[in-house]
């Protein structure tokens, strides 16, 4: 009999708290990935389009986008940690440690740092905390994500239930912004809008008034991309309405995208404080975003300030996000609490 030599991948029994998974294939990333980040969806700040406005902020060029480099590490711990996953559900503790450079070659770690089956004994939610890292073995970032995991053995006893406190939010002290980023010579009339942070008011809601029509093949290119290989973002017969999942990843980033309009000079995200994908979001959906504005700070670093952002993906209208009893209105796609830097 031949031996096995394919991966089902994990099951929620499979977990360890404490355990150490260094995950595969390292990706080298390149000026090509960006323009293709920019092809997938509408992203136009400033800071990472433009090598000369990079410059002008102190940087010796223009990095990878943010949220591509989180992609990035995202997509290499999907088959040990999400690839049967029912849905992933929500971060924290996320902060961006150093820019990433088009040509760095990136890996990630993640540690279980907590576990906890669900009531049905079907499932189990799995707690992580990973770090990228870059070819130097330097962090470039890191944050916690749970997932919830279907059991491969419905009779498996449920281990010790360990659920991690995690921060509320990063703290600004905790920030870190990029050596040499300077916003004294900022060009707004580049950037695409004149707003400063202090034009801004905690408790203002933004409708950032756009919307975009996800499509299957966006999403199956973003996926591929990033190598997420989680069943259910492929495999229409992983779920019960025989609807393949849009990676959330995907309505991250082009929340993040539509965002421009409103928050153009919001340049860099330096902090994922929390996060929930509060509704599945499929094919053919129309996504909006809005932000409110929850604190601003300023920094150590000339001109640059940092605004704290609920970012919301929705189906519906700006503002709306809880119903009555508290939970999410079915047409809350995301709920994201960023940190981002901005000039002040």
């Amino acid at each position: 009999m031949a031996a096995v030599k394919t991966n089902a991948g994990r099951f929620f029994e499979d977990y360890r708290v404490g355990e150490v998974i260094t995950h595969a294939v390292p990706r080298t990333v390149s000026g090509g990935e960006r323009a293709l980040y920019h092809a997938l969806y509408p992203a136009r700040h400033a800071l990472y389009s433009s090598d000369v406005f990079a410059q002008d902020c102190g940087l010796p060029f223009s990095p990878f986008d943010g949220l591509a480099a989180f992609h990035v590490v995202f997509g290499k711990t999907v088959p040990d940690v999400s690839l049967n996953a029912v849905a992933n559900l929500g971060y924290g503790e996320g902060r961006w440690l150093r820019p990433v450079w088009p040509g760095d070659t990136l890996r990630s770690e993640s540690t279980v740092i907590g576990v906890k089956e669900n009531s049905n004994g079907q499932s189990g939610v799995v707690y992580v905390r990973t770090v990228g890292l870059n070819q130097h073995e330097e962090a470039v970032l890191e944050y916690v994500r749970w997932v919830m995991v279907k059991k491969r053995d419905f009779g498996a006893a449920a281990p010790v239930a360990v659920v991690p406190e995690l921060a509320k939010v990063v703290e600004p002290s905790a920030l870190v912004i990029p050596l040499g980023l300077d916003f004294s010579r900022y060009n707004f009339a580049l950037a695409g809008e004149p707003h400063r942070m202090r034009d801004y008011a905690v408790g203002e809601v933004i409708d950032h008034v756009d919307g975009v029509t996800i499509e299957e093949a966006e999403h199956m290119l973003a996926t591929r991309l990033w190598q997420n290989t989680a069943k259910v973002h492929f495999d229409a017969t992983q779920r019960p309405d025989g609807k393949r999942l849009i990676y959330g990843g995907h309505v991250i980033s082009l929340a993040r995208a539509l965002s421009f309009n409103g928050l153009a000079n919001a340049q860099m995200l330096v902090a994922l404080n929390a996060g929930a994908h509060a509704n599945p979001c499929f094919a053919g959906d129309t996504v909006r975003a809005w932000s409110e504005v929850l604190d601003m700070v300023e920094t150590d670093a000339k001109g640059v300030g940092a605004i704290r952002l609920r970012l919301v993906a929705t189906r519906g209208a700006a503002g709306a996000l809880r119903a009555a009893d508290g939970k999410y209105l079915p047409e809350v796609l995301l709920d994201l609490d960023v940190w981002a830097l901005m000039p002040v």
